[in-house]
């Protein structure tokens, strides 16, 4: 059991991700919010629906905002026009009045504003671009004053950040990202017994566990390619995009198949272990540069792509990284576990055949 402590710590990782990644609820947040524009100088009401929301608990203490983000030569500056009212329908439904002010401080004619509603017992919610104000004639010095935002009610719980579009999907980091970290994890491990099979010779046994943990880093591959399908038919509406990465990715996989389909082709043992440790190390480069490099050139919905920013505060809080590093390495230790007891069955093999 001492030797075997890293398999009980995945065992254990994977068990906690799967309980605690799932179970954990989502912060309150805003699903729909109606009507979508107005005219600047008009009295609106703007009708809200929740998602874990709790707005019967404390109506008459709820909150809300527009805010219009104005950029000048000392960067971003806040427009906000407090809801003169509030009335609450049901837990998951509010409407908020509106006076907006006859000029918006811009020279633009149309103007979209964020949406914040703030509630004692859910804490603060934000939707960007939720309403777009029209103003027939422009004059920002006649906006008038910005209202204030003070005392949100942001207290900590443990609970998953609410981010639209993603909605419960966002719980699919703790698979599709993590299987690819523990896919790149084994790939390498793969590489380091190519290595150490050309550098010492013919060793049967560096072989076999470059052919084990190669295998399995495909079989994450893969599984990271099927559940990042499956997300995109949640957030993009189709299960295959043609987006780059999507691209890419998949051509690094069949890459990877390649590597197999080579070692077939050979009879020789010891000519097959060779040149496939070689072709290894080419398939791991071209690895990086489908992944990580391509679509960074282009335009990606992936996030990290294409200067769509990723594993920052908009796609990971601390609340999520408490549950998606520790994912991380309880894959890498799944998937070793994996690889461990393939090149174990492979040494059998070599010793029958010896």
């Amino acid at each position: 059991m001492k030797d075997n402590w890293w398999k009980a710590l995945g065992v254990i990782i994977i068990i906690y991700t799967f309980v605690v990644g799932l179970g954990a609820p989502l912060k309150h947040g805003i699903t729909d919010v109606s009507p979508t524009s107005a005219a600047a100088g008009e009295t609106v009401t703007v009708d809200v629906v929740g998602y874990n929301s709790t707005y019967t608990q404390a109506p008459t203490e709820l909150r809300a905002w527009l805010r219009m983000d104005l950029e000048n030569s000392v960067g971003v500056e806040e427009f906000l026009v407090q809801a003169q009212s509030a009335q609450v329908t049901d837990d998951r439904n509010a409407s908020f009045t509106f006076n907006l002010p006859d000029y918006l401080p811009t020279t633009d004619t149309i103007k979209d504003f964020t949406l914040i509603v703030d509630s004692p017992t859910d804490g603060t919610a934000v939707i960007p671009s939720a309403l777009f104000v029209k103003q027939a004639s422009v004059n920002p010095a006649l906006a008038g004053k910005s209202a204030e935002m003070t005392d949100l009610h942001n207290e900590w719980r443990f609970a998953f950040p609410y981010r639209t579009i993603l909605y419960e999907t966002i719980r699919n980091t703790y698979f599709h990202v993590a299987l690819w970290f523990a896919m790149l994890f084994l790939f390498m491990r793969g590489i380091y017994f190519s290595y150490r099979y050309l550098r010492k010779g013919y060793d049967p046994l560096d072989d076999a566990k470059a052919v084990s943990f190669t295998a399995v880093g495909l079989l994450m591959g893969i599984l990271g390619l099927v559940t990042g399908a499956i997300w995109a038919k949640y957030t993009w509406g189709s299960y295959w995009s043609n987006d780059v990465k999507q691209i890419t990715t998949a051509i690094a996989l069949l890459i990877y198949l390649a590597y197999f389909v080579l070692r077939d082709a050979f009879e020789d043992e010891e000519r097959r272990s060779r040149i496939s440790a070689v072709f290894s190390v080419f398939a791991f480069v071209a690895l990086l540069a489908l992944i990580y490099v391509v679509p960074r050139l282009t335009a990606s919905l992936h996030p990290g792509n294409g200067g769509n920013p990723a594993l920052g505060s908009d796609d990971l809080d601390n609340t999520m990284r408490m549950v998606f590093y520790p994912c991380i390495i309880g894959w890498c230790l799944m998937g070793a576990w994996m690889a461990n007891i393939m090149w174990r069955m492979l040494a059998l093999e070599l010793r029958e055949e010896a």
